[in-house]
């Protein structure tokens, strides 16, 4: 007898325009693969293990908190806004960049190992839009069983906000 699996989640996310960034600034912020801890809320660190940063083979080994398995069914708390106490559970990945399009200001990554996911394909790009710009992140990836994928795409766009604000205070020199 034949198993049948379940068709992949797919979802995109996106920002409000970034008003005070263009793409040409935000862009060499995202191709800086073994960083992204410095942008993203919930990241305790993010750190290259193999490779070149911003050349596909690379891969980076990151920490956090709030885009795992085990915490997908919970409501946002103090840990997935960055809150980095230590007595949380600490959630791991090591994800490889795939490919990187310059012309288009895009990546792709795929997640290798960490706990939770079976599989997990990821683009991020940045879009001019007027004088600014705004971020798309694209997902695709296997159901998990006791998550719902609107759940999955709530804790994407909180992330993707923060992220998104990190990057465009920093082009505005704001620390």
């Amino acid at each position: 007898m034949e198993s049948l699996s379940a068709p992949k989640w797919k979802a995109k996310v996106s920002t409000l325009a970034l008003e005070m960034a263009t793409a040409d600034q935000i862009w060499p912020l995202l191709l800086d693969f073994f960083n992204l801890h410095q942008w993203f809320p919930s990241l305790a660190m993010c750190r290259g293990v193999h490779g070149t940063n911003g050349e596909p083979g690379a891969i980076r080994y990151c920490t956090g908190f709030s885009l795992s398995a085990s915490s997908i069914d919970s409501q946002p708390t103090k840990y997935d806004l960055g809150n980095k106490d230590k007595s949380d559970p600490v959630n791991w990945s090591k994800e490889k960049l795939v490919s990187v399009d310059h012309v288009k200001r895009s990546l792709s990554y795929e997640i290798v190992e960490n706990i939770g996911f079976k599989s997990y394909v990821s683009t991020i790009g940045v879009v001019p839009r007027g004088d600014g710009c705004l971020i798309e992140w694209e997902i695709v990836v296997d159901p998990v069983e006791g998550w719902e994928l609107d759940d999955l795409v709530s804790k994407y766009e909180m992330g993707l906000k923060g992220m998104a604000k990190n990057m465009e205070d920093h082009v505005l020199g704001i620390h």
